[in-house]
């Protein structure tokens, strides 16, 4: 787990994990390993590369765009719901997320909702209670879906 990250929940149960982590772009990479590690235990491999991508990207816009100030924290959920695996980032800043309608082929940012929409089955982002918004995605897999309806 990261400097300066607190997660909880998880592991045996499967309840949902949730990390607090600092608004900076070194926090990026260890959320992603939280994510990694929580699919090994949830038995869950199969969907790791996309929803590491999507946590990626969620996390990574994040860090860039939420207009607060430095070192406020940013919170990622995860969690196995009846529909698939539910990924969620949290943060301070009201300001939802718009997918660029075009972005050039030379172009070094603007492609991460493009691969979350890719990726996700769905994704919402929705004010949250309080102050912020969480921006969440969803990906479906049977493998998801068994292991909710406790077929595993």
């Amino acid at each position: 787990m990261g400097r300066g990250a607190r997660c909880g929940g998880g592991a045996v149960s499967r309840a949902p994990v949730v990390c607090r982590w600092k608004r900076h772009a070194r926090s990026v990479g260890p959320a992603r390993a939280e994510l990694r590690k929580t699919l090994a235990l949830w038995g869950l491999g199969a969907v790791e590369e996309a929803a590491v991508l999507v946590l990626s990207e969620l996390v990574t816009n994040a860090v860039r765009h939420a207009q607060v100030a430095p070192g406020r924290e940013i919170k990622t959920r995860f969690s196995l719901v009846a529909e698939g695996l539910r990924i969620e980032v949290h943060d301070a800043c009201s300001v939802r997320p718009e997918r660029r309608r075009v972005v050039g082929d030379d172009a070094c940012e603007g492609r991460g909702l493009v691969i979350v929409e890719a990726l996700a089955d769905s994704w919402v982002a929705a004010d949250r209670h309080g102050v912020g918004k969480v921006v969440w995605a969803l990906l479906r897999h049977s493998e998801v879906n068994d292991s909710v309806g406790g077929k595993r």
